[in-house]
């Protein structure tokens, strides 16, 4: 086998490139407009065994893990804002249900015929994820889950969601489960209608006397922030830095494709002959590089066990999140008021780049996180 082909079972490159081709990129803008769920793209990565990217082989995944990951959420990115969201979420709680989850589940989650998500950010506690206020209570008809989840991506469309309650009789902040998302009591109070990432149906979901099998619960009881900060944090700002960077790299590609195919045609000379053009691209170039180099460090460090790696993990989401805001803002000023035309393209990158600065955890309680960490601080606490 040559160092240019896949492993078996690996992640195929050239397949997921197919699909953004041929599925994802011809959609969005359709989607954007709309606000429709990501279907069709999302039933061909099934198709593809991408959906089952983080499964166990023994259960018929692909057994990758963050950096591939993190690669088809960069690359879905550059094409589809909320088709990368939605493959976000359902990979970091996918990495759950592969820990804690029934066979049945993770099976069909490796199939391809299965998508789940994350559901643990909350009304009662905003962006303080791992403080849920919602309950957990053991009747004779199994637990009840009573909550009001707030901006649960993929509301509506996923199968199951990776919820969290607080404990039902253990120490600790908060319980993991695994809702099916037919289950009785759980609802959509109304539906997504955002700046950006519009195909994602991120949405509030409420739970009011939802009933689970004892046997949903994903972990011990109480042992939600573990779970949490050791399995989900790591996938999840990974991916998100990915997505940032891929948001990052498709504005400037269409920023300099716009300034380098636009004349003044009196000067007889393009858009990119002007330096001050250039110099905005320089920097979108260099901001999208620097963050691609340390979204690769933070890989690197966590495949490596290195003793910086949770600092890396927390820093590179707020890097990423906030580069991206820059760089998608400086796409906007080298375009000019051709930018506030669909047809370019920036402008709904300019939208959908917002979503990461605001995602919990937010850029400014990972500032104090990291603060935290560089003054030798307990995180919580």
């Amino acid at each position: 086998m040559s160092k240019a082909e896949p492993r078996p079972g690996a992640l195929d490159p050239v397949a997921l490139d197919r699909i953004i081709t041929d599925i994802v990129a011809p959609a969005a803008e359709e989607i954007d407009r709309t606000g429709a769920f990501p279907r069709a793209a999302l039933n061909a990565l099934g198709r593809a065994g991408l959906l089952g990217l983080i499964s166990s082989p023994d259960v018929g995944g692909r057994g990758e893990s963050h950096r591939a990951a993190t690669l088809v959420v960069e690359r879905l990115a550059t094409a589809c804002a909320s088709t990368a969201m939605v493959v976000c979420m359902h990979y970091a709680a996918t990495a759950v249900v592969e820990a804690h989850g029934s066979l049945a589940v993770r099976e069909a989650i490796a199939s391809g015929e299965h998508l789940t998500t994350l559901a643990f950010s909350e009304k009662g506690s905003r962006s303080h994820f791992w403080a849920p206020t919602s309950t957990a209570t053991q009747t004779e008809s199994g637990v009840r889950l009573d909550a009001q989840k707030s901006w649960v991506t993929s509301a509506g469309q996923a199968d199951s969601y990776v919820w969290s309650s607080r404990p039902l009789a253990a120490d600790g902040q908060s319980t993991v489960w695994l809702v099916p998302a037919e289950t009785a009591g759980v609802t959509i109070p109304f539906q997504f209608d955002g700046m950006g990432l519009r195909g994602n149906h991120s949405s509030p979901v409420n739970a009011e006397g939802a009933f689970v099998p004892a046997e949903n619960m994903l972990g011990a009881d109480g042992d939600g922030f573990n779970i949490m900060m050791g399995i989900v944090l790591p996938y999840f700002q990974l991916m998100n830095a990915g997505f940032s960077i891929g948001t990052m790299e498709t504005a400037t590609t269409k920023a300099a494709r716009h300034v380098t195919g636009t004349k003044l045609e009196h000067l007889d000379q393009s858009l990119a002959d002007l330096p001050t053009i250039r110099a905005y691209l320089s920097r979108m170039r260099i901001k999208t590089d620097m963050c691609r180099a340390l979204l690769t460090d933070s890989l690197t460090a966590l495949e490596g066990g290195r003793e910086e790696t949770m600092l890396r993990v927390l820093e590179v989401k707020a890097a990423a999140g906030e580069a991206s805001t820059e760089v998608t803002d400086m796409a906007m000023r080298v375009c000019g008021g051709a930018a506030f035309r669909k047809e370019v393209g920036v402008e709904r990158n300019f939208r959908d780049a917002r979503a990461a600065t605001v995602m919990a955890p937010t850029t400014d309680v990972l500032y104090d996180f990291i603060g935290k960490a560089v003054c030798g601080m307990p995180l919580f606490g």
